[in-house]
């Protein structure tokens, strides 16, 4: 695919000058939705370690052995967001990012508040877990379908020159979804007994999503889709392109596999600051949980902040050089974090956690402008949901279940430390073999696309008409 650069013009098919108040709504509209989606899947996070194994799974052996059951059933999100993303992915490059958009976010929001609704264990038996199971697997299935969208609809409107940055403020929302469960627990927490917050507290936090929906989703009723992407649309409609993961697959699969070798070490991280970590503050260096909650409510704040100023450094100096740094720093932080933790000094835990997140904003904040390079429009929706949403089975699922496991049976933070370490090495092999693409117009992904086709069917014609093939 060729990399040629191109100024002339922005990736929306409008003039260099598109208003920027434009750019900005359309960025409003995508995180509007982001935040409420991120915000009903991070609540469930938090909760499987501060409720969920308590009131759903209160037969197991040891504490920690009802927060990794719990943790199992915050894991079968992840396996159902690879569907949502093929799903989603499949009809939002037919039908439209926006459409899809729309539709994720009232699925997300009516299974998150159905599961404040749920009888508990003591109630209903085993009927509860399976049901929460359930709630949790179209939680997923629709958050699968929301990351691509709502990046792509920033992207596929971005000037090629500033794509870093814009398309980095969908991924700011995420910690500010992060940023809004967190507070609403911290609130309940703090005001309520731990009877109380056990008994019904913890419910509000779910109920509260109803209402948030709404707002999100009425936002994103005021913007339309990107002028590239309609082009695009237009020609897969009348059947001349072909889209979906199985043509993904067909003619990148490389840009599949590499996503996904960049996603692992990052999810992976992330997850082990943002959930494993309340584990390690409450089990090993025995904190309330208001107090854990309160310090990952500044380190997501702080979070949200450095992900699009690192957006925009990715526009001056490059995707890779970024992603490389904070992958090699990444790989360094839990054998430095976790000793930190062990001091139970409030400021040095969380410099610990607001680093972590700062090296996971290295390799976060481009991930949307990198996919999005990766791919034609006509199939991009496909492309970077797969990418994106497989690695998380493997990677952000599993992440909090193997670091209590290790934590268990070694009673020492050091497994954990090599576990993420070895994770970053791979990372940094796969962001050395990427194409630096930094600059890059969308209309030139498009135009290499469509010739490279014309060339596969000129070549199979030629072969087709040959005597004696």
């Amino acid at each position: 695919m060729s990399t040629t650069r191109s100024t002339a013009r922005d990736d929306s098919g409008s003039p260099r000058e598109t208003e920027t108040s434009g750019l900005k709504k359309v960025v409003a509209a995508s995180m509007a939705g982001t935040v409420v989606e991120w915000y009903e899947f991070f609540l469930y996070a938090s909760a499987a370690t501060l409720v969920f194994g308590t009131l759903f799974f209160p037969n197991a052996g040891s504490e920690l052995e009802g927060i990794i059951a719990a943790f199992a059933t915050y894991a079968v999100g992840f396996l159902a967001r690879p569907i949502g993303g093929i799903v989603f992915g499949h009809f939002g490059d037919k039908f439209g990012r926006k459409r899809l958009l729309q539709f994720s976010l009232v699925l997300v929001g009516v299974a998150t508040f159905l599961m404040g609704c749920l009888p508990t264990f003591q109630q209903i038996g085993y009927l509860a877990p399976i049901l929460l199971v359930l709630l949790r697997f179209i939680q997923g299935f629709a958050v699968g379908g929301e990351w691509g969208g709502a990046v792509l609809l920033v992207a596929e409107h971005s000037p090629a020159k500033s794509r870093g940055f814009w398309a980095s403020w969908p991924q700011a929302a995420v910690p500010m979804g992060n940023l809004l469960a967190t507070a609403v627990l911290f609130v309940l927490a703090s005001a309520l007994s731990d009877e109380a917050f056990l008994s019904w507290g913890w419910r509000v936090a779910f109920w509260l999503s109803a209402v948030i929906v709404l707002v999100g989703y009425y936002i994103r009723t005021k913007v339309s889709d990107a002028p590239i992407f309609l082009k695009a649309q237009k020609e897969v409609v009348a059947g001349d392109q072909g889209y979906g993961i199985i043509e993904v697959f067909r003619r990148y699969p490389r840009g599949v596999f590499t996503a996904m070798g960049l996603r692992f070490a990052e999810n992976i991280l992330y997850y082990l600051v943002v959930v494993f970590s309340i584990t390690y503050l409450k089990i090993i260096v025995q904190m309330d949980t208001s107090r854990v909650l309160l310090l990952l409510l500044i380190a997501h704040a702080i979070h949200f902040l450095v992900i699009p100023v690192v957006g925009h450094l990715s526009d001056r100096v490059g995707r890779r050089p970024v992603y490389f740094v904070g992958a090699v720093l990444a790989g360094t932080w839990g054998f430095f974090a976790f000793p930190m933790m062990d001091t139970a000094n409030d400021v040095i835990i969380i410099v610990a956690i607001m680093m972590g997140l700062l090296f996971h904003a290295l390799m976060y904040a481009g991930q949307p402008a990198i996919m999005a390079e990766m791919f034609p429009t006509r199939m991009r929706y496909s492309g970077v949901s797969l990418g994106y949403q497989v690695t998380s089975v493997i990677a952000g699922s599993i992440a909090p279940i193997i670091a209590v496991s290790l934590l268990s049976s070694f009673e020492s933070s050091v497994p954990v430390a090599i576990y993420l370490a070895a994770a970053c090495l791979v990372t940094a092999l796969v962001v050395l073999t990427l194409k630096e693409t930094r600059g890059l117009a969308l209309h030139d992904i498009d135009a290499a696309d469509a010739a490279d086709s014309a060339d596969r069917a000129a070549a199979a014609a030629d072969l087709v008409g040959t005597p004696g093939r």
